[in-house]
């Protein structure tokens, strides 16, 4: 009887250490981490769900987006290129996995560092980037701190540029919704990295840690993942179905399968929720040319490793944060929404078409080439006569540089006049749609063009305006009515073209 006793006792002391390690080894996933989620709809920031969603949190890698936000920053104020050089810390080289394999003092290009850290999520790359432009990890926490402050991110505070685990390093499943809003409205001509499956990296090529997520959700195409065993698993993502864009973000999952379960949950209910048509209200991004101020009390804060947890961090994690509307972003004045397909194939069709033989002139592109060239050009089907004026207005100066994320090198492209392309009209409708943002006029006027020559039907009574603002050039049709609207975007969107639709 004893030695059975003795025999049972070692068969659980066994089983107790085995488990143990079992946990130490995997990152303790029976312990789950405090769950949180929310949801919004992205053309507005108005909020569809949320559960624990101002309870700060471990980001793990979301942190990411930061580093990426500001990094997009400084390439369009013209601090940086994509072809930067950067030189790899010593501390960057000594991050833990997912990792590039970056080696201390190795030089390797930003657009190679950017791709990783969003993609293949390498704590290496995203800390040399944080290194090279602030000096150390403090320093660069402290800007992404104050950034957050810019765009509205009230409880995140930031001690490193991946989101490996650090006293008081938090952020909330609310505040990550709003930083992926502001990816993909702010930055649209880099937005593309978040939907890559996988990318040159320069020294490898790198698998997204997001690949189960876009392949398995429709209309999903971005943004991020996290995990540590802290934070559990966490989700960022945007999709879009139907002219209809939302953002949510999951804090806490127990696993990966059951993280993107949850999503696609929310996503659905996001999506039987939101109604279609609405306008979008582009949020105000933070000043691309200056670097927000990182004060004392934040450069401090980020500097003192023994800063304790929020103290609602904890205790609160469990307590329903619920509310029926989140503050909207304050729109910029006369801002149209942005389209980002097909941005990276425009820069490559004009750059082609830009070194080729002119067009034929009763072409789709000789037509775009003549309107460029101020010449009038008539609508080729003889029931829909259209007669185009133009007319130049000098737009505020810019000397950024305009870059996109390809192999290719791109020269600076220098500012150009406000080109409004229009007909007359006498219409007092105040609905446009926005058919995308383009990184120079021709090609924002060539886009106008031959979608407004393919879709006369709707948009022929339009006001077709190419706009120079925030580093890009905007092709927008005015002057339509809502119903008119509507049914233009609905029809470009069949075509696998996508189209906002503006109200004022």
């Amino acid at each position: 009887m004893t030695r059975v006793l003795a025999d049972s006792v070692r068969a659980l002391f066994s089983s107790l250490v085995i488990g143990l390690l079992a946990n130490i080894l995997l990152g303790f996933p029976g312990a789950a981490a405090p769950y949180a989620a929310y949801l919004m709809d992205a053309r507005t920031g108005e909020t569809l769900y949320s559960q624990n969603a101002d309870t700060p949190l471990k980001p793990a890698s979301l942190t990411k987006m930061m580093t990426l936000y500001i990094t997009f920053q400084e390439i369009e104020a013209g601090h940086v290129s994509l072809d930067t050089m950067v030189t790899v810390s010593r501390n960057a080289a000594n991050q833990a996995p997912s990792r590039l394999g970056l080696q201390a003092g190795q030089k390797i290009a930003l657009r190679y560092l950017i791709r990783a850290a969003a993609v293949k999520s390498a704590n290496d790359a995203a800390a040399a980037i944080g290194d090279y432009f602030a000096g150390s990890p403090e320093k660069w926490g402290a800007r992404m701190t104050a950034t957050a402050r810019q765009l509205g991110m009230k409880h995140s505070v930031f001690k490193n540029a991946n989101g490996l685990p650090a006293a008081g390093h938090v952020s909330t499943a609310h505040d990550m919704s709003i930083l992926g809003r502001h990816l993909f409205y702010d930055f649209p001509q880099y937005y593309n990295i978040f939907s890559r499956r996988s990318t040159d990296a320069g020294m490898a090529t790198v698998v997204s840690t997001n690949r189960k997520f876009l392949d398995s959700y429709d209309g999903a195409d971005g943004i991020k993942t996290g995990y540590t065993a802290a934070s559990g698993f966490n989700l960022t993502a945007s999709a879009e179905r139907n002219g209809v864009r939302l953002i949510g973000t999951i804090f806490g999952g127990t696993s990966t399968p059951m993280r993107n379960q949850k999503m696609t949950e929310l996503l659905d209910m996001g999506f039987r929720k939101a109604k279609p048509g609405v306008a979008t209200v582009l949020p105000k991004p933070a000043d691309p040319e200056v670097a927000p101020a990182v004060d004392a009390a934040l450069l401090a804060q980020a500097t003192d490793e023994g800063t304790p947890e929020p103290a609602d961090s904890a205790a609160n994690a469990l307590v329903s944060s619920n509310v029926a509307t989140s503050l909207r972003p304050q729109a910029r004045p006369d801002a149209p929404a942005v389209n980002v397909a097909g941005i990276e194939d425009a820069v490559a069709e004009v750059t082609a078409n830009q070194a080729s033989a002119a067009p034929p002139a009763d072409s789709l592109d000789g037509q775009a080439a003549a309107i460029a060239e101020g010449v009038t050009v008539k609508a080729s089907a003889p029931e829909q006569p259209m007669t185009l004026a133009v007319e130049t207005v000098k737009p505020p100066k810019r000397n950024t540089p305009i870059f996109t994320d390809e192999n290719a090198k791109l020269a600076s492209v220098p500012a150009k006049p406000e080109v409004v392309t229009r007909v007359s009209t006498s219409s007092a409708n105040t609905w446009g749609i926005n058919l995308g943002r383009y990184p120079n006029s021709i090609a924002a006027e060539k886009a106008l063009i031959q979608i407004q020559l393919a879709e006369n039907t709707t948009l022929g009574d339009g006001l077709r305006k190419v706009v120079a603002r925030g580093g890009g050039y905007d092709a927008v049709v005015m002057g339509l009515d809502r119903d008119t609207a509507d049914l233009a975007c609905r029809r470009l969107q069949s075509r696998a073209i996508q189209c906002f639709t503006m109200g004022q």
